[in-house]
């Protein structure tokens, strides 16, 4: 339910989402964002309480959203294949291709939100990951078991590893950091534009990869 002054309350959502994107949580004042906003210094403390209460109303709205669009997709390919066990690209591609997918999607978030979403969990305070990580642990939970009945010969610790260094490969690759300074030799060059086009095949092969990579040796000896 919008507040009665909708209008104020969505361009201060808006504009937050934008500069906490930019800047991060700490870095990001009150002042700048109802400045941004063109309204009254008050006001996110009449909508939202705090600085604090404001970023968990932006990221759960645009969680849920997500995690629906993951569900969906998941229950979709479990239909299809009638509870056989699905394979590992399918699982990663409803979880994070649905995720990247949101880059091209205006509506719903769009690379803006990818942004706030991968600072969120590199911020070293950790405010902004553990609002975001409530949101996302039932739907986890969900996928990190297909992952288990998908590949039954893997132990599921290992799995749970790599499905955490997944989660983080991904959240700095939308981020944003260091995008500028990927290609700063004169031998390896390529247009800002054309690696945002190629992101998601890029990163959900790499992705795969990791999750196929042969179990080491002296991981065998330590399961």
């Amino acid at each position: 339910m919008y507040p009665q002054d909708k209008k104020t309350y969505e361009k201060l959502m808006d504009c937050a989402e934008k500069i906490f994107a930019e800047k991060g949580y700490d870095k990001a004042s009150v002042r700048e964002i109802t400045a941004a906003a063109n309204v009254n210094l008050a006001s996110i403390h009449y909508h939202f309480g705090s600085k604090e209460n404001l970023l968990q109303e932006l990221l759960n709205r645009k969680l849920e959203w997500l995690n629906q669009q993951r569900l969906i997709a998941l229950k979709t390919l479990e239909n299809k294949s009638k509870n056989k066990p699905l394979k590992p690209s399918q699982i990663l591609e409803a979880f994070f291709g649905t995720l990247l997918d949101m880059l091209d999607e205006k509506n719903y978030g769009g690379e803006m939100f990818l942004r706030l979403l991968g600072r969120s969990t590199l911020e070293p305070n950790c405010l902004i990951s553990s609002i975001s990580s409530g949101k996302n642990n039932a739907v986890t939970e969900k996928f990190r078991d297909a992952l288990f009945k998908a590949l039954p010969n893997v132990p599921k610790n290992e799995i749970v590893w790599r499905f955490h260094f997944m989660v983080g490969a991904t959240s700095y690759a939308i981020s944003g950091s260091g995008l500028n300074k990927l290609f700063v030799t004169a031998e390896v060059s390529e247009d800002k534009s054309v690696s945002k086009k190629l992101l998601k095949k890029r990163l959900m092969s790499f992705l795969l990869g990791g999750l196929r990579s042969p179990m080491n040796s002296f991981l065998i000896g330590n399961k």
